[in-house]
């Protein structure tokens, strides 16, 4: 399917998965999507291998929470963020490293609290890699965080953004 990219989301500088300073990290870019789905497109490298040639589960695993947990702020105007309270993940493929990978996450149930959402690591081809599923403790990044978040949390553009995604 053919998607419009509506905005990027902030990055910050040491997280695991988003962090653009952290150099063991995934480099994670996040993109809000014309369909009200939040698509990840990152690119594994060597040091984030489990097996030879494959990606850390634990660290798919955390790249499917980001996302998932990210989700909330595509239909929710405002700084409301997810705190994870439950995932759960399916490992259907193993993920290669050294090529750019892409997840994709949608809110599923929201509430006054909390929030439930759903999604897929796909590989190159469009098949799925991981699947999982969420449920999030709404709260806003102020609450989550002690420092000062525009300080530590920017959306930085990049030539590589795109405009439109097809999977």
């Amino acid at each position: 399917m053919h998607h419009h990219v509506r905005a990027k989301q902030p990055n910050s500088e040491m997280c695991m998965v988003c962090g653009i300073e952290n150099p063991f990290g995934l480099g994670a870019s996040f993109y809000e999507l014309d369909n009200d789905e939040l698509l990840g497109i990152f690119h594994p490298a060597q040091e984030h291998q489990g097996y030879p040639g494959r990606l850390h589960g634990g660290l798919a695993a955390a790249i499917l929470d980001e996302t998932m947990g990210r989700a909330i702020s595509v239909i929710n105007e405002g700084d409301i963020w997810g705190v994870s309270v439950k995932l759960t993940t399916r490992f259907r493929k193993p993920i290669p490293l050294d090529e750019d990978i892409r997840a994709v996450a949608r809110i599923t149930k929201d509430s006054k609290r909390f929030f439930e959402g759903t999604g897929e690591i796909l590989l190159s081809d469009g098949s799925i890699a991981v699947e999982g599923c969420g449920r999030y403790l709404k709260s806003s990044l102020n609450r989550i965080i002690s420092l000062d978040v525009n300080l530590l949390w920017k959306v930085i553009s990049t030539a590589d953004d795109p405009l439109e995604v097809e999977f």
